[in-house]
């Protein structure tokens, strides 16, 4: 073991439950945010800097955390997102060929606080259990009421906006300009596997804030529009919601991931809810509804599109439901070109049964 004196830690959920750990490294601190599970059995680089997972405390299923270092390119976004980590086993020691460096460098450099030798099979339980709920991760152990005055103050995931704080601050573009189609791309949260998914496909991306109007959009003269994924609770968004109804309107060929499908839900007028304990992992089972076809899918999302208004509304067709709970995984509409789903088709690494996506995309660019 590199380090022979880890400093000790706790993890206090909100109900004051508390779960003992080690801090990884020499690092010291505090870290709140909403605790959550990912059951991936690799990937965690691309977790970690999923901006979906913007200000939630981080546990990672498998035993192994670490064991094969990091790659500069196998990263989401331009930095950790997630709030804090919570693992079993923490390795120090990498080994693989294409390893830039280890995953404690990585964590370092980040500033993000670490927690190792954590029961995490007692915790996951506990979090299926009882709900996905805020949390604080602390090396400050012997000051557990202080912590919970604290954790008191921070503010539920439900209603909750974060795709600004993630979204680019200035429109930028991605891709080859000569490139036969354009797409416009609403970044709430944004992967760049997406991007890269897109563009593959002989599109040039412009890359627009959060907050930005179908105007800004326009101007591009783009052959589809899309909405990407991103955090938090999808009702506040307001001003992506005017978007998504100004697109569907005029007919344009529209395309949401994840957050960008639960945006599209809410413009047409169905309701979204905070799940219980949400789905994150590369292992979720969809099935087709279209084609009638299962997929293995990746997913991580907190919330959900209520199943029972979308199977109401005349102009929505449900295409995809997850397997497991029967949620709704991925909707259309039946007069205009305009579909999304719940899951993640670029998930890199993770399976690519839905990867198909991004071609129906292009066609329905093509048929417009």
């Amino acid at each position: 073991m590199k380090y022979q004196k880890r400093q000790k830690a706790i993890i206090l959920l909100a109900d004051g439950t508390i779960f003992y750990g080690k801090a990884v490294g020499n690092k010291q601190g505090t870290a709140f945010g909403e605790v959550c599970f990912n059951t991936g059995m690799t990937g965690y680089q691309e977790i970690f800097t999923d901006p979906s997972y913007f200000g939630q405390l981080m546990v990672t299923t498998n035993a192994h955390i670490g064991n094969y270092g990091v790659n500069d390119e196998e990263i989401e976004s331009d930095s950790i997102k997630i709030a804090g980590l919570i693992c079993k086993n923490f390795s120090y020691d990498y080994s693989r060929d294409a390893a830039n460096g280890s995953l404690e460098d990585f964590l370092d450099k980040n500033n993000l606080l670490a927690i190792s030798d954590v029961d995490t099979r007692a915790l996951v339980s506990y979090i299926r259990d009882n709900g996905a709920m805020n949390a604080v991760i602390s090396t400050d152990v012997d000051n557990v009421e202080g912590l919970k005055k604290q954790l008191a103050e921070v503010p539920d995931m439900n209603g909750l906006e974060l795709a600004s704080k993630v979204s680019t601050k200035e429109p930028y573009y991605f891709g080859d300009e000569n490139a036969t189609y354009k797409v416009a791309a609403l970044d709430i949260g944004i992967k760049k596997n997406i991007l890269r998914n897109i563009a593959k496909r002989d599109a040039y991306i412009k890359v627009f804030p959060y907050n930005a109007k179908f105007e800004e959009l326009e101007a591009f003269k783009p052959d589809g529009y899309f909405l990407s994924n991103g955090p938090g609770d999808p009702e506040p968004l307001v001003e992506a919601q005017a978007l998504a109804k100004e697109i569907i309107k005029r007919d344009l060929p529209l395309f949401g991931i994840c957050l960008g499908h639960q945006v599209i839900a809410l413009a047409n007028g169905v309701s979204t809810y905070k799940m219980h304990h949400g789905h994150r992992g590369i292992n979720h089972p969809i099935k087709n509804l279209v084609t009638g076809k299962g997929e293995i899918t990746s997913q991580n999302h907190g919330f959900a599109v209520n199943r029972e208004e979308a199977e109401a509304h005349p102009d929505l067709q449900v295409t995809h439901v997850h397997l497991n709970d029967h949620t709704v995984a991925g909707l259309a509409m039946k007069s205009k070109n305009c579909f999304s789903v719940q899951y993640h088709p670029e998930a890199s690494p993770g399976p690519h049964d839905s990867s198909y996506l991004f071609d129906q995309f292009i066609e329905n660019i093509k048929k417009n």
